[in-house]
């Protein structure tokens, strides 16, 4: 414009007031040429700035108990300790609710429920990813040897958690393509399984809840309980192939499906161990097991065989 108009200010030097008009104009201008696009910036400005409410209204509730996980917390470990068992203990409850309604799943199928499994499943990976960093910054700071422990037990736990729900997903999708279609006395067999199940993962979440080491030292039993209910219902199914009362494709299902009932067990198993060997400071799992199921431990192979006789197949 200057070329052409020969603007007499722009020859002088600047000064404050030159530059206030000159802003002034400038924004006065800028503002009469985007009001004719006002909506649409109003529009833009919507979609790309959510609104505060908005987004606590789409975001699930079960998120909510991560807020513990403060990094202002950290200044204070004793403090964060606490809140962060506090959130794997409710990570906990969350991977129980996964399991308990993927398993409803068998006798009555619902999209609904199955797609609430699949949902959880992914905001379980958040806690695990969440917590596991946490708990990492956790451990370089100075803790007492309980709330060391407390962290290490943690570490192992959130893992085991997350690969329930893995397994609940699968258990869902299972059920999605064969549920309905198991013979009945195969059904029965899954709903004793079922029962034993339910009961380790209860056992397991209440068992690090209370952080009970006699609750948590009743679940190995239970574990190898399922292990020799697992076998059962597999030679019972294997009968039924023989017998040509189930098929092929059935027979795979089923086999995954208690498969996926088994791995649940192992990883109740793992948390349990956790706890035990842990506040007992061995951390060889192997040797731990070994002298856990020894003939001689009658405390043991009672529980075993209580278990055994509970979920025994008709």
């Amino acid at each position: 414009v200057n070329s052409f108009v020969h603007f007499q200010f722009l020859n002088d030097s600047a000064n404050a007031a030159g530059i206030a008009v000159v802003h002034s104009a400038f924004n006065v201008a800028a503002t009469l040429l985007l009001l004719p696009f006002s909506g649409g910036l109003e529009k833009l400005a919507t979609l790309t700035v959510r609104d505060k409410d908005e987004v606590e209204k789409n975001t699930p509730a079960e998120l909510e108990m991560l807020k513990r996980l403060d990094a202002r917390f950290l200044e204070k470990p004793a403090f964060a300790v606490g809140h962060c068992i506090e959130v794997v203990k409710y990570m906990a409850q969350l991977s129980k609710n996964s399991v308990d309604m993927a398993l409803s799943l068998v006798d009555n199928y619902d999209e609904a429920v199955r797609d609430k499994v699949e949902d959880l499943e992914g905001i379980i990976d958040t806690y695990e990813d969440e917590v596991g960093s946490y708990m990492v910054k956790l451990s370089s700071k100075e803790l007492s040897h309980e709330d060391s422990q407390k962290v290490s037990i943690g570490l192992h736990v959130i893992g085991d958690l997350e690969r329930m729900s893995d397994h609940a997903i699968t258990i869902a999708d299972i059920c999605n393509e064969a549920g309905a279609s198991f013979s009945e006395k195969a059904r029965l067999e899954l709903g004793v399984y079922k029962d034993a199940v339910q009961n380790i993962v209860s056992m397991t979440v209440e068992a690090y809840d209370k952080e009970d080491l006699q609750e948590a030292s009743h679940v190995e039993p239970l574990e190898e309980a399922i292990n020799e209910l697992n076998s059962a219902v597999k030679k019972q199914h294997i009968k039924r192939l023989q017998k040509g009362k189930c098929t092929i494709e059935l027979g795979i299902s089923l086999e995954n499906l208690i498969n996926n009932y088994e791995r649940v067990a192992d990883h109740c198993s793992n948390v349990a161990v956790a706890m035990l060997q842990l506040k007992s400071d061995n951390f060889d799992t192997h040797e731990y097991l070994d002298n856990m199921k020894k003939d001689s431990n009658i405390d043991f192979q009672s529980m075993y065989t209580y278990y055994r006789e509970m979920y025994k197949l008709k």
